[in-house]
């Protein structure tokens, strides 16, 4: 196996172990469950752990490079209308191919499918172009959320009640496996051209800003599309008693789910395409990694997706149904806590940003320190969800605090973070000067006599 992908996997095991574990503890002591469902359940974890270490991997070697490579040549370009039509259509194309944005459209059975991808994808095509536009007009992050999230506010007083949860849970289709890796690292290539001027840290804020269109889009629908309902379908578990049955239920649910994911691929192979046509950015060893870099993600997501919809998700509606309906019903509050902290680890996107993180920084802000800190903020976060399922309160009475509690806690950010990036930018710039050297030294050497100085370089840096 390649060093790179056994070390990915091992990560990934890391990650999920710990949910396996609680939910095999739930299933012997508060909710029990039959042989043949907690094998359907192994099993699933068994498709996650090395689906998650190959989508890693692939992610690595072909989303974050073309994302990049498309945000500087975008950078460079003068024509501000280019640059937002190429914008809105690359993120109207990326959340359109988000595996997340098909399974809560299955979920809510009153709105069609293509009505709700559609309004999503706009959205976030909408906002991609005006978090580009931000960087290269150097506009505060702090400003344009106050002002988006104003709007959210005022849209929900006129949207019905049934839209709300609906379109705050569309946000988080711009955290998906595709998405957040090909948004982050279009921020990075486009805050690369003016890393010299001290920017570095305005690639972050494109998925927090992105995540505010498929919001606003739904709560627009809601106010001139009125279905009877905009509830979400529960997820049934299918009568598993031996292996044989596990068996089948993952076979059943392979093609589908492996079809799925190679439309989802397809929109950014073109793209990919499309771009090295036009540019022809790369050579060919960098075609061929980035070629073997989406197989990887294909396979990983085929793997990651079979593993959660056949396995994960319908245990986990088990899990949930049997607890609420239990004398045990306020005990979903700490376990969800629990569950919520250790599930951050578990989502592909997050390590990816992670990484970004930690590589804009130059370290100052650790893999392990954002993996802490989103696990925490997650864990409270599921343990307020869990408090106003059991109670039936607003879901105001949650949002309104936490959106004024993270305008208030911006301004010790916009303190910090550039800081860390600063000082990311001195050991990164340290780094390119003394590995530019040894590749100088070792291209002088190779170099056959007449031969071409670029060869094996790639033209987007």
């Amino acid at each position: 196996m390649n060093e790179k992908l056994k070390e990915k996997v091992k990560e990934s095991l890391s990650s999920v172990l710990p949910i396996t574990l609680i939910v095999l503890v739930l299933s012997v002591t508060l909710v029990p469950m039959e042989i043949g469902t907690l094998a359907l359940f192994l099993t699933g974890a068994v498709l996650l752990i090395v689906g998650m270490g190959f989508f890693q991997l692939g992610a690595e070697m072909s989303m974050t490079p073309l994302g990049e490579g498309v945000g500087k040549t975008l950078a460079k370009r003068e024509k501000v209308l280019l640059v937002i039509l190429v914008a809105f259509a690359l993120g109207t194309i990326i959340t359109i191919a988000e595996p997340d944005l098909q399974v809560l459209a299955n979920q809510v059975a009153s709105i069609p499918n293509n009505v709700l991808i559609w309004t999503v994808a706009v959205g976030v095509g909408v906002f991609l172009a005006l978090a580009v536009l931000r960087i290269l007009f150097r506009v505060s992050l702090a400003k344009c959320l106050l002002a988006a999230y104003a709007l959210l506010f005022v849209l929900t007083l006129f949207s019905p009640k049934e839209f709300l949860a609906v379109a705050f849970d569309a946000g988080g289709v711009t955290t998906g496996p595709i998405t957040v890796p090909f948004i982050m690292a279009l921020g990075v290539g486009v805050s690369a051209i003016r890393s010299t001027q001290g920017h570095d840290d305005d690639s972050f804020g494109l998925v927090a800003l992105c995540s505010v269109g498929p919001i606003l889009m739904v709560l627009l629908l809601g106010i001139f599309y009125h279905p009877t309902d905009a509830a979400y379908s529960a997820v049934e578990i299918a009568p598993v008693v031996t292996t044989r049955d596990v068996a089948r239920q993952f076979a059943l649910g392979f093609p589908g789910y492996a079809e799925e994911v190679l439309l989802s691929i397809l929109p950014i192979v073109a793209v990919f395409v499309l771009f090295q046509l036009l540019t022809r950015c790369y050579r060919r060893r960098q075609l061929l990694r980035t070629g073997v870099g989406f197989l990887y993600t294909v396979i990983g997501l085929i793997l990651f997706l079979t593993g959660v919809n056949v396995g994960f998700t319908p245990v986990g509606n088990l899990l949930g149904s049997g607890l609420a309906g239990s004398a045990y019903r306020w005990v979903l509050i700490p376990i969800g806590a629990l569950i919520g902290y250790y599930i951050v680890k578990a989502e592909p996107a997050v390590q990816v940003l992670n990484k970004q993180v930690e590589d804009v920084t130059g370290g100052t802000v650790s893999q392990s320190m954002m993996n802490t800190a989103l696990s925490i903020g997650v864990a409270c976060a599921v343990m307020l969800s869990m408090v106003r399922v059991l109670t039936g309160i607003s879901i105001y009475w949650i949002l309104v605090p936490g959106y004024a509690l993270r305008r208030r806690r911006k301004r010790a950010h916009d303190l910090h973070l550039p800081a860390a990036a600063g000082h990311g930018r001195v050991h990164r710039a340290r780094r390119q000067r003394r590995h530019g050297r040894l590749r100088r030294r070792s291209a002088r050497r190779a170099r056959p006599a007449g031969g071409d100085p670029d060869h094996g370089r790639s033209l987007c840096t």
